[in-house]
Formats: C-alpha cells, sequence, structure tokens
C-alpha cells in the first residue's frame, strides 16, 4: 500500500524503509538489500540509498512509499490518494512515471487499485473508474476507459470523459426515487461546513465571464485549482442554501445567487440569512427557539443530541459548525463557544 501521508520511518535510512517489508517476511538480509537497491533504482532514487527521510523532498519520499510497496512484489498495489499531498508539477512526474513503468512492464504488480478526488487524474491513469455515492458509500457507476496509454489531457476524448464523470457525479435522481422529506429529515440534514468566503467567492467566479452564471464543472475546477472532492461540497451547499444549481456537471446561478454576486456586503448578508430562514430547517430552528426563549439563549447540546438522532457524531458537529459560520455571518444569531450556547446577544431581533 502507498499512503498519502508518506508513513515513513523518519529514524530509518531509504534503503532501510524500503526493506521493512521484506524483513517482516523473513527474507535473508542479503536478499533483502538487492531487492531494496532494484526498487531503489526502479522509481528514480538511486543513490540516495542512505539519506532519511527528512533530507528528501516530498516527491522523493513518496518515491520511497512507492518503492516500499513494490519490493515485496504485490499481485495488487493499493495507492491512498498518493498524489493528494504533493505538489502540482512533482505530482504529475509521479503520475508519468508511474504510467511509463506500467506500460514498460517493469512494475512486479498484476493491477493497481487507486482512490482519488481527481478526476483527470482518473482518466489519466485508469482503464476502469468506479464513482461511489456518499452516505452510504456504495458504487453508482462504472465507467470503462478506452484510450490508449500515455493520454492527452487535450484529446477531445478525454475532455468528454471527464465531462461525463463530472455530470454523473452531480446527477440527481429521480423524483419518484427520493423518499418522501419529513420534517426530522429536513431538519436534520448534513451539511459541508464550507465557508462563506469561499462561498462568495465561487459565486463571483460563476458570475464573472466566462461563464456569465452557469460554469462547466470541470472549468471551473481547473481555474479555481480545486479537486472534486473540494468544489462539488461547495456546489452542494450553494443549492442546499438555494442559490444556485448543481447538476449534469455544471454549476449555475439564480436569481438569488445573481443578486448575491452583486450586492454590497449588507445586503449579501440580508441574502444569505434570507437563504437560512427559508432553505435551512436547523438555522430557522435555532432563530425561532431563540426568538422564543425569555434570556434569547439556547444551549448546543440540544440541537447536537437531535442531529445525533440521524447522523454520527462527526458528522453532526460538521453540520453544527456550518449552521453557526453561516449564522454568524448572516447576523441571524451568535454563538457563546465558552458557553456553548447560540444568543440573539448583538444581534437585531427585528432581523
Amino acid at each position: 500500500m502507498v499512503f498519502q501521508s508518506f508513513a515513513l520511518f523518519p529514524w530509518l535510512t531509504v534503503q532501510e524503509n524500503v526493506e521493512l517489508g521484506l524483513e517482516a517476511q523473513g527474507i535473508a538480509r542479503a536478499e533483502r538489500e538487492r531487492r531494496a537497491e532494484e526498487a531503489i533504482d526502479l522509481i528514480g532514487l538511486g543513490g540516495f540509498e542512505s539519506a532519511y527521510p527528512k533530507e528528501l523532498s516530498g516527491g522523493m519520499r513518496q518515491r520511497v512509499g512507492l518503492a516500499r510497496a513494490l519490493v515485496v512484489h504485490p499481485d495488487l498495489l493499493l495507492m491512498d490518494e498518493a498524489f493528494g499531498a504533493l505538489d502540482v508539477l512533482t505530482a504529475e512526474t509521479l503520475r508519468t512515471d508511474l504510467v511509463d513503468l506500467w506500460m514498460e512492464r517493469k512494475l512486479p504488480v498484476k493491477s493497481i487499485l487507486m482512490v482519488t478526488h481527481n478526476i483527470e487524474e482518473a482518466v489519466l491513469l485508469c482503464d476502469r473508474i468506479l464513482v461511489f455515492s456518499t452516505n452510504p458509500g456504495r458504487v453508482q457507476h462504472e465507467v470503462r476507459i478506452g484510450l490508449a496509454h500515455p493520454r492527452n489531457r487535450h484529446d477531445p476524448a478525454f475532455r468528454k470523459l471527464v465531462d461525463d464523470i463530472y455530470a454523473l457525479m452531480t446527477r440527481r435522481p429521480a423524483a419518484t426515487a427520493r423518499a418522501p422529506q419529513t420534517a426530522d429529515a429536513g431538519f436534520a440534514t448534513q451539511l459541508h461546513p464550507v465557508s462563506t468566503n469561499l462561498l462568495a467567492g465561487l459565486i463571483e467566479a460563476v458570475a464573472a465571464a466566462p461563464y456569465f452564471g452557469k460554469a462547466d464543472l470541470p472549468a471551473l475546477a481547473a481555474q479555481l485549482q480545486l479537486e472534486a472532492d473540494e468544489l462539488l461540497p461547495m456546489g452542494e451547499t450553494l443549492q442546499a442554501l438555494g442559490l444556485g444549481e448543481i447538476a449534469e456537471g455544471d454549476l449555475r446561478l439564480n436569481d438569488a445567487g445573481r443578486r448575491f454576486a452583486q450586492a454590497d456586503t449588507d445586503t449579501r448578508k440580508a441574502i444569505f440569512a434570507n437563504a437560512l430562514r427559508t432553505h435551512v430547517p436547523l438555522a430557522r430552528a435555532i432563530r425561532r427557539t431563540l426568538d422564543e426563549r425569555w434570556n434569547h439563549r439556547a444551549p448546543a447540546l440540544r440541537f447536537r443530541d437531535e442531529l445525533e438522532d440521524h447522523m454520527s457524531p462527526d458528522y453532526a458537529e460538521e453540520t453544527l459548525q456550518a449552521v453557526i459560520n453561516w449564522g454568524r455571518y448572516a447576523e441571524l444569531f451568535s454563538f457563546d463557544d465558552e458557553a456553548d450556547q447560540f444568543t440573539l446577544e448583538d444581534i437585531d431581533t427585528a432581523a
């Protein structure tokens, strides 16, 4: 397995890190050294056998992780977002090297299974792509990639595949397949903890040229240098707030989103407050509770427990933090971190 975080032992040299798996298998020392040196040379780190991880760049450390996985000659190489922690140029170099080694049949593996949130990376490297749904994570679509290696990112066929996968990931289920939404379900809808600064920046980018309110997600991701797992939650949040719609690989602003893009700061806050009241039942419930209380205070524990009846504690906390930050920005309510309470202090109760 090749990890996203390198996962090297800092007190061991490159040679010693690569030999770990062989040592665990009981391979004799001479054979371990020979196979480790071959793996190190294969991934382009010859001459660095005696270096320690702290002396290596991020890309070189990831090469060590790759050599450590390859040296045991596995049938299946597992890669967990192996390029995610690297800068753009280093990641691209490693991807190219991996494809070259695979095409030249120099990798001692039968198959590679990789997890990635980078759609272009998946199309660039893989022959078969499985698109997963969320909550629960299940295989939702399978896409076969028939393009020969090496692949050209600018090839129309390549771009179409990227567009098609974005469309699959943003396609709404048929209305008949949806379960009727109860008040409780609406209250406990999971929210992404996306900051209002990011949301405002996204709205401005989509409203401006060359999109003018409707953006192709692959093009937008490239412009903003965001991967799918960063861009899609932002688009879904705009949709949840009633400021836009994300579907079939496009992000469209509606009238409220366009007004937000053109508005000044105070008007933006008013639009956002109205969006919270109208489209986020949890925010509406918090404000209603505060209005009804004589001291205009309410413990967060009450809402946290309610959320945990419908989702995991981690998702509940993320959802609560999202509403706290959005409510503060919109001046719909305040939050006392020390007391862990919602409050209307410093808020115009006529809002």
